[in-house]
C-alpha cells in the first residue's frame, strides 16, 4: 500500500529539517510537494535535488500543481499571520493541516502529553519549538502534585538556527507557549520567554523551566520528570536533563509574589534541558528545529498510520 502524500509550506531552516526527516524516517508519509515564496531558497533547491515538486509561488502555486489532488496532509512552517490564510484555503480542500506557526488555531498538541487525543482534527498545532521541549515538564510536576501555581519557561536556542520565520513570530511564540503552559502544561499561569543567543561557536538549545507548586512531594515529582524525560526521549533522543532537578522550599514566612496572583508558598522546582538535534538539516546544535519537526512528524505519521489502516480495510 503507498504512504500518505504531504506537503510543506515554508522552505526555511524548519521546513527543510522536517523534508529530511519524512524522507529518511516516515513510516507512512511521502514528499508530495515543497512550498516556498523565495525561488533562491536553499530549502527549495535541496528539494528538487532530491525529486521533490517545487513551487516558489505559495500557497496558489501549490494548488495549481497537479500534484496537489493526491496530497492528503499539509505541514505549514510559515508564519503565524500566513497560516491564517493557508488554513482556510487548506481546509476547504479538505486537507488535513499540521501546523508548525504559533498560530494555535486547532487545539494544542504536544506527543508526550495528549498523544493522539487531536489526531483527527482537521487542524493540529504543535505549539512551538519552546514549548515542546518545556511544557511536558510542567505537566510532569503537575501530574505528581495538587496544583501548580505558576509555571515559567526560558528557552535560549542559537541565533543561526532562528530563520525569518522563527523571528518574524517572536510574540506569537511568547503568547502560544505562554498559553499552552496553562492548557496542557496545568500550571494556573504561564510565561515564556525566548532567547536568540548569537554565541560562537553556536550552543546547543538549553531550556530552563520554573514551577511554584503545592501538594507534592519532591522524590514523586522527580520520579515523574525523570519518567517524562524519557517519554519524550522516544521521538527526540537529544532531550536530556543538564542536571539534577533541583527543590527549593518557599514556607508561608517568606512567600513569593506572584504577578496577578500575590504572595505564594510553596514548592519551587527548577528543570534544566539540553536539546540536541539530529542534525538532518542544520548541525546538531539546533535542538529547536529537531523537537519542533519530530513532534510534527510523529503525529502526522500516527494519523497517516490510521488512514492507510482504514484504506486497506
Amino acid at each position: 500500500m503507498s504512504k500518505v502524500k504531504c506537503a510543506i509550506i515554508g522552505s526555511g531552516n524548519i521546513g527543510t529539517d522536517l523534508m529530511i526527516k519524512i524522507m529518511r524516517t516516515s513510516q507512512n508519509l511521502e514528499m508530495g510537494a515543497m512550498v516556498g515564496i523565495d525561488p533562491a531558497s536553499d530549502g527549495l533547491a535541496r528539494a528538487a535535488r532530491l525529486k521533490v515538486p517545487v513551487t516558489h509561488e505559495g500557497i496558489d502555486g501549490l494548488r495549481k500543481m497537479p500534484e496537489y489532488k493526491d496530497i492528503q496532509v499539509v505541514f505549514d512552517a510559515t508564519s503565524a499571520k500566513a497560516h491564517l490564510h493557508n488554513d482556510a484555503l487548506l481546509r476547504a480542500d479538505g486537507k488535513k493541516v499540521i501546523d508548525l506557526t504559533p498560530a494555535a488555531i486547532g487545539p494544542f498538541t504536544i506527543p508526550a502529553i495528549n498523544g493522539d487525543a487531536n489526531i483527527d482534527e482537521t487542524n493540529v498545532n504543535m505549539v512551538t519549538c519552546g514549548g515542546q521541549a518545556t511544557i511536558p515538564m510542567v505537566y510532569a510536576v503537575k501530574r505528581a502534585s495538587k496544583r501548580v501555581i505558576w509555571g515559567e519557561i526560558v528557552a535560549s536556542i542559537s541565533s543561526k538556527s532562528a530563520g525569518p520565520g522563527t523571528r518574524a513570530n517572536i510574540d506569537e511564540f511568547t503568547e502560544t507557549t505562554s498559553k499552552a503552559i496553562e492548557v496542557l502544561g496545568g500550571a494556573e499561569h504561564g510565561k515564556a520567554i525566548i532567547i536568540l543567543n548569537p554565541a560562537e561557536p553556536p550552543l546547543i538549545m538549553r531550556d530552563t523551566v520554573f514551577t511554584l507548586s503545592q501538594g507534592g512531594d519532591p522524590a514523586a515529582i522527580e520520579a515523574s520528570i525523570l519518567e517524562m524525560v524519557a517519554t519524550v526521549q522516544k521521538y527526540v533522543p537529544g532531550y536530556r536533563l543538564k542536571q539534577k532537578v533541583q527543590f527549593e522550599v518557599i514556607g508561608d514566612n517568606a512567600p513569593v509574589r506572584i504577578p496577578g496572583v500575590g504572595l505564594c508558598s510553596g514548592l519551587k522546582t527548577t528543570i534544566m534541558l539540553e536539546v540536541e538535534g539530529a542534525a538532518h538539516y542544520l548541525p546538531a546544535y539546533a535542538g529547536n528545529l529537531d523537537i519542533m519537526t519530530s513532534a510534527a512528524l510523529v503525529t502526522a505519521d500516527h494519523w497517516a498510520a490510521k488512514v492507510r489502516t482504514e484504506e486497506a480495510a
